[in-house]
């Protein structure tokens, strides 16, 4: 199927590494040019020059901490200067630190809404303007299946994916008239960078061995596995694409069918 994707552009937060990084990948291999940000310059720009190597399409990067607005505002201003429109934005960057109310910071609750939500919220307020003023445009929100699926270990990403959930829902009813489309994508538990991080984290609060806490979440998905980045960028690229444009003002869980009631079940026996 032609996705008919060749010669659009997107912006992608958190493109370095990761499901952002597997989303670059997914888009440019599908002819899209992208600009994709991230904190750190050295790894971005690594990432930007492996994809755009390999695929042959503009791949631009911008370092920026979206948890700043002046950033976020910088982000968008020269993604859209060096790519010429915005097509297509994709909010990934940001994670939230998994525990039990009672081991988690203010920091840590500030953490989780500061990147995870206001980082989204900040590109939007920049590159909405644009998909207005060029007749439309297309925004894919990464978010997370703890909004859905409340676990009490994951309280404080499952509030930052749930204020994410509403904030794509409502825009997708005040943007319509724009032509601008709006989706969630929901992901449960992903083999990247960030799961080993959670997986230490779950073995230090349920004092488990590392190799026992990595087996809980596929114990909780009725496949035995979690996601590989690859399945969640292959959604986001069918997402993004002109032909799934009027799925707007919706969520696209892609967990396996996690059920995370048994995860909560096995942490209640330790």
């Amino acid at each position: 199927m032609d996705l008919q994707l060749k010669g659009k552009t997107a912006l992608v937060t958190g493109g370095s590494e990761g499901i952002g990084k597997g989303i670059a990948r997914a888009l440019a291999k599908e002819g899209v040019d992208v600009a994709i940000c991230a904190r750190r310059k050295e790894p971005l720009d690594a990432t930007a020059a492996e994809i755009g190597k390999e695929t042959g399409r503009k791949i631009v990067a911008i370092v920026a901490d979206l948890t700043k607005d002046a950033d976020a505002r910088n982000f968008v201003a020269k993604g859209h200067a060096a790519l010429g429109r915005v097509d297509i934005m994709v909010n990934n960057a940001g994670s939230s630190p998994g525990g039990v109310i009672e081991h988690l910071s203010e920091d840590d609750w500030a953490q989780s809404l500061q990147l995870k939500f206001m980082g989204y919220v900040r590109c939007l307020r920049y590159v909405l303007p644009i998909m207005v003023a060029q007749g439309g445009g297309r925004v894919v929100n990464l978010i997370g299946n703890d909004g859905v699926k409340p676990s009490y270990w994951e309280i404080a990403p499952g509030a930052a994916n749930a204020a994410g959930q509403n904030l794509t829902l409502s825009l997708a009813g005040q943007y319509g008239k724009h032509n601008i489309s709006f989706v969630a994508v929901n992901p449960g538990p992903v083999r990247t960078e960030r799961w080993a991080g959670l997986v230490k984290a779950m073995a230090r609060d349920m004092k488990l061995s590392y190799e026992a806490a990595d087996k809980l979440a596929p114990s909780s998905i009725p496949m035995g596995r979690i996601a590989e980045v690859e399945e969640c960028a292959n959604l986001v690229t069918m997402l993004a694409s002109p032909l799934m444009h009027f799925v707007n003002g919706t969520m696209i869980e892609i967990d396996g069918g996690q059920d995370k009631a048994l995860m909560d079940q096995v942490r209640d026996r330790r």
